[in-house]
């Protein structure tokens, strides 16, 4: 493709962006003020089409992008925009206003993505499973019922309300607590097991059958500290957009984004595997470094899906970004932005960049920088 032909895709994507209408080569030649004559832009247009990165609607005499236009605009053609200071600013504002749990930071983050970006926002939470086990309460509220407080090592607070004997007493749970917290502390989740557990507490008093019921329950909870969750925002923001006018389409649309456990496994399936290359034909990602004038070497990529290039029902009009933060220094999940093929790829980007840059400042600043100004203080005095 020659320097005016990557132009004119470039200009016709982005006009069709802005407009939502099929652009003309009229239309282009009186807006843009081409030196050329609109037939000339429509034998170039004609090309773009044979080449498979425009498409025809039969409503129209003028141009949309296709899948394979969007991934050239993408891969090649795109100019990359800074977020506008006064968001920036609300950005960080709305993050630091958030509650001081690593899940509330995270659930912001979906939440600020969402209303910055008028698209769908998804947050997943990394899979704990390496993190280690700090702390366990098992804390009697009533009779019969009790809340069991799990803390990992990367600063997660997990509670879990239980069903519980209600002839076991308050000192018992806590004396129980404590003793599979001792034998515990330290060790990853993934490799407690419910015998684990059981070998710790054949000291306590209370009766079998009794301790079996609450030893079961706390070795669930301790488990389910480590699963992955999903926070999901703005579900009816695309519905606003022209693609979606359509009734089926939106029902499909919603009935798989509702699906969240299907969402949420595609989206890790995703970042677990390994990303290939594009190749006309085949599943297409993009890895983008946005905003490299920022000094930040460590900025993750970003991926991108367009279109039929999303293996999920009802997402054929979509175009799905994703890039990866970090809690401390191992676990990394995901923030995902779901908007239409024909969003502005530069300034959805550009917020999601921030967004991510802004979630992991202020995971540092709560829970990791004493840790890490220790650490460095440590090699200082060597």
């Amino acid at each position: 493709m020659d320097d005016r032909k990557r132009w004119l895709l470039k200009t016709i994507i982005e006009d069709y962006i802005e407009t939502a209408e099929p652009v003309g080569s009229k239309y282009l030649t009186t807006r843009h003020k081409l030196d050329i004559s609109p037939a000339t832009v429509r034998n170039y247009m004609a090309e773009l089409e044979e080449m498979g990165y425009l498409e025809k609607p039969h409503t129209s005499s003028g141009r949309v992008p296709s899948d394979k236009g969007y991934r050239a605009y993408v891969d090649d053609l795109i100019v990359l925009e800074p977020v506008p200071l006064v968001s920036a600013e609300l950005i960080r504002k709305l993050m630091s206003d958030a509650m001081v749990e690593v899940r509330d930071l995270i659930e912001q983050a979906a939440t600020v993505l969402a209303s910055q970006s008028n698209y769908v926002s998804v947050v997943l939470t990394p899979r704990y499973g390496s993190t280690t086990l700090q702390q366990i309460k098992i804390l009697q509220i009533e009779p019969g019922r009790a809340l069991v407080v799990v803390v990992l090592s990367e600063g997660i607070i997990r509670d879990r309300v239980v069903r519980i004997p209600n002839m076991i007493e308050e000192t018992q749970l806590m004396e129980l607590a404590q003793a599979i917290e001792q034998a515990l502390q330290g060790k990853k989740i993934d490799d407690i097991t419910l015998i684990t557990i059981t070998n710790f507490a054949e000291d306590s008093t209370i009766p079998e059958p009794l301790l079996n019921q609450v030893l079961y329950e706390a070795y669930v909870s301790i488990k389910q500290a480590g699963h992955l969750d999903m926070y999901l925002e703005g579900q009816h923001q695309l519905l606003h957009q022209p693609e979606f006018q359509d009734i089926d389409k939106a029902k499909r649309f919603l009935g798989t984004l509702n699906k969240e456990h299907i969402v949420a496994a595609y989206l890790d399936d995703w970042q677990t595997r390994q990303i290939p290359d594009f190749k006309e034909g085949t599943e297409a990602i993009s890895s983008i470094r946005a905003n490299k004038d920022i000094d930040d070497t460590d900025r993750p990529a970003f991926m991108i899906r367009i279109g039929q290039e999303i293996a999920l029902e009802g997402m054929e009009d979509c175009s799905f970004i994703t890039t990866t933060y970090r809690v401390g220094g191992e676990l990394s999940g995901q923030i995902a932005l779901i908007g239409p093929r024909r969003m502005p790829y530069s300034r959805s980007i550009a917020q999601i960049n921030f967004v991510n840059q802004a979630l992991t400042d202020e995971l540092k600043e709560r829970f990791y920088g004493s840790d890490q100004e220790n650490a460095a203080d440590s090699e200082g005095s060597q």
